[in-house]
């Protein structure tokens, strides 16, 4: 489906020239670009009419949440026939885990999540993999801290037919590794239910659920319907069931998963005890086999994310998986409030490295722990294809990446 612009408006002024300059110098395979323009000047319009001609999945960052819902509701408004999505932190509150030596105080992660966020996350990564060219995500800056595997995650869709063979109990065994918990009296977010040959799903990434209802070995009907009621909205003969959670790690590697990580506490420990560290040793020891026995029994731990790099299976010291991963090769990048943006997504490796290098040296968190971050700087601009900077004032990184001034 092709971007479609919807607004009373024409460009005028400056615009239909600055539209013309941005699509010749993308299509000439120019890398980065600066779209000058004071406050009012109508650079959103613009961007909306280079994104409606381009016809590319579309990443828009931003320096703050606020920034980010203003700009989500115009792109809202410019496109409501297409997939307009929303990828802020999903913390209302957040209190990150931190050790402060000089005092010997140890302050646990305290955090409270946004549950209406989390499903406008999910349900951006959901759109974006659906195989959808006509996406736009705006997203703060959180959009380069680590993430689930896309592979993983592709892999965790569950797609479904109408008239299709596959045993009730191989498709609940299959929502339960695409992190679904089933309930028999709450229907929350990412829980399903069973009745005989009926199974509700409840969808943590939109505003309504799926009805399946089997006739034996086979799916008989799809239905969509809403979460409070559970009264059919529409019938479908298709559907794709994403995973309820980011982190999708397959269930055939949770073993050897397990041992890496207690193959890392070992070696650890050891480390402590030759440095003579022991109340370091016996910490991350006990610490790391609590969070080894939740995984077991759960799938899951408070702080799961600290053991990524082994659920990604990635090798020490490779940069975590973000939302810019998920994303065609071919997208294209516009940088809001540049001269503001930029600085922030160069600082966010280096305080994150701070705070996890004393909790790791006190035997608060294992060594892999500290790869689980932020991008760093340089590899953020690996990930860039093509960017555009809009800024008022951009400051000397964009003037360098560029000769092309709008």
């Amino acid at each position: 489906m092709e971007f479609v612009l919807q607004s009373p408006f024409k460009p005028t002024g400056d615009q239909p020239s600055a539209i013309r300059q941005l699509l010749e110098s993308i299509n000439s395979g120019e890398k980065a670009q600066c779209l000058l323009g004071v406050t009012g000047s109508g650079k959103t319009f613009t961007m909306a009419n280079v994104i409606k001609e381009l016809n590319r999945p579309t990443l828009i960052l931003t320096h703050n949440k606020t920034l980010t819902a203003q700009l989500y509701g115009e792109f809202k408004q410019f496109f409501p026939d297409n997939a307009v999505e929303y990828f802020v932190s999903y913390y209302d509150y957040y209190q990150p885990e931190a050790y402060l030596a000089v005092t010997d105080t140890y302050i646990e992660k305290d955090l409270q999540i946004n549950e209406e966020v989390d499903k406008l996350r999910l349900r951006a990564t959901s759109s974006i993999l659906s195989g959808r060219r006509d996406i736009i995500v705006v997203a703060s800056v959180s959009c380069i801290y680590g993430m689930g595997n896309p592979e993983d995650y592709n892999a965790g869709i569950i797609r479904i037919s109408v008239g299709e063979k596959i045993s009730r109990n191989i498709f609940l065994y299959n929502l339960v590794n695409s992190l679904y918990s089933r309930t028999e009296t709450t229907f929350d977010r990412g829980t399903f239910r069973v009745k005989g040959d009926t199974v509700d799903i409840n969808l943590p990434y939109v505003d309504f659920g799926y009805r399946i209802t089997f006739f034996g070995d086979e799916i008989e009907s799809i239905d969509t319907i809403e979460k409070e009621s559970c009264k059919r909205i529409d019938k479908l003969d298709y559907a794709a069931i994403f995973p309820a959670n980011l982190y999708v790690a397959p269930k055939t590697r949770i073993n050897e998963i397990i041992k890496e990580i207690e193959d890392e506490m070992v070696a650890q420990e050891k480390y402590f005890e030759r440095e003579g560290k022991y109340l370091e040793a016996k910490r991350i020891v006990e610490r790391t086999q609590f969070d080894l026995e939740m995984i077991k029994e759960l799938g899951y731990c408070t702080g799961i994310e600290n053991y990524s790099r082994f659920f990604d299976g990635r090798k020490v010291g490779t940069r975590p998986f973000c939302l810019l991963d998920y994303f065609p090769e071919d997208y294209l990048m516009f940088i809001d409030e540049s001269h503001v943006t930029l600085p922030q997504l160069r600082g966010m490796w280096g305080g994150d490295r701070a705070r996890k290098m004393n909790l790791v040296n006190y035997g608060f968190r294992l060594p892999s722990a500290m790869d689980n971050r932020p991008l760093s700087f340089d590899e953020f601009e690996e990930k860039v294809n093509q960017v555009i900077f809009v800024s008022a004032t951009p400051s000397d990184y964009e003037l360098e990446q560029t000769e092309v001034f709008l």
